[in-house]
């Protein structure tokens, strides 16, 4: 009678054993990592997803859009989320070592803000002068009608897509001021701005409320300016994968890109691809 019990005791713990890992193995990860820009928006669509699937587990990281596309090319994350496209020495890189060109998802749409501290007198920019302040053409507010006191140029650090997105497009490809002082995120970029009222700096639109954003050629980055491209500093949010997703990596991608998803992302601050009734 004994041997029977000990028996039927190791068949339960056996059975509790199996059915425990069998439980876990049926939860599909999905790991994201990437654009600093795009973190809280992600964490937010990763949320709301789980709740109505309970059998999909979503981790969102950081980092850096640069160092989700390495984590993507090293098969460390599933989805790449990056402010910017990639770069030809990055598709190249997954070209040679996959064979694909990989694929790419807009998500969204954002605006690249202008910072100013609200004790600024300056609260209107072109192009032209952004361009000579961030190469250090430019030094003092006075020359370009504000008081008279040395301009604080932040930006962010190189691996951020932001980064290059406003090299590219705002310098032309030119460098940096090496007076410019350098930040990791863009809630650090706002701090700087917010104790400093001869600092400025930039990010994107939903990093802080509008006293805080300067308008560009008298356009402010309200929503309706950015999705109209009257807005003149915008750009797509991306999703970047190495292969055409399946399974609840397709789900979760397909989901983002539908009214339920983009209701997250008006509600999380960015511009839908759509315009979504609130």
């Amino acid at each position: 009678m004994k041997s029977i019990f000990k028996i039927f005791v190791f068949l339960l713990i056996l059975f509790f054993i199996n059915g425990c890992s069998s439980s876990q193995t049926n939860v599909a990860v999905i790991k994201i990592k990437g654009s600093d820009t795009m973190l809280n928006l992600t964490e937010h669509l990763a949320e709301a997803y789980m709740k109505n699937n309970a059998g999909v587990s979503i981790y969102v990281e950081g980092g850096g859009s640069s160092s989700g596309i390495k984590s993507l090319i090293n098969r460390e994350a599933d989805i790449c989320i990056a402010s910017r496209p990639l770069q030809p020495e990055e598709i190249k890189m997954i070209a040679s070592k996959y064979s694909s060109l990989g694929v790419s998802y807009l998500i969204a749409k954002d605006g690249l803000s202008i910072y100013i501290n609200p004790k600024n007198q300056k609260h209107d920019f072109t192009i032209a002068e952004l361009k000579s302040i961030y190469t250090g053409k430019i030094k003092n507010w006075e020359e370009i009608g504000g008081k008279d006191a040395l301009i604080v140029p932040v930006v962010r650090t190189p691996n951020s897509g932001t980064y290059l997105y406003f090299k590219e497009h705002i310098l032309e490809g030119d460098e940096y001021t090496s007076s410019a002082i350098t930040e990791t995120t863009t809630d650090k970029v706002i701090e700087q701005v917010a104790k400093n009222e001869n600092a400025i700096g930039y990010g994107g639109l939903v990093s802080e409320s509008l006293k805080y954003h300067a308008s560009i050629n008298g356009v402010s980055p309200k929503e309706e300016n950015i999705r109209n491209d009257r807005y003149p500093i915008n750009r797509y949010l991306h999703f970047y994968l190495l292969t055409n997703p399946s399974g609840a990596l397709k789900d979760f991608v397909d989901w983002v890109l539908s009214p339920a998803g983009q209701k997250i992302i008006k509600d999380s601050g960015y511009v839908p691809l759509f315009e979504i009734q609130s």
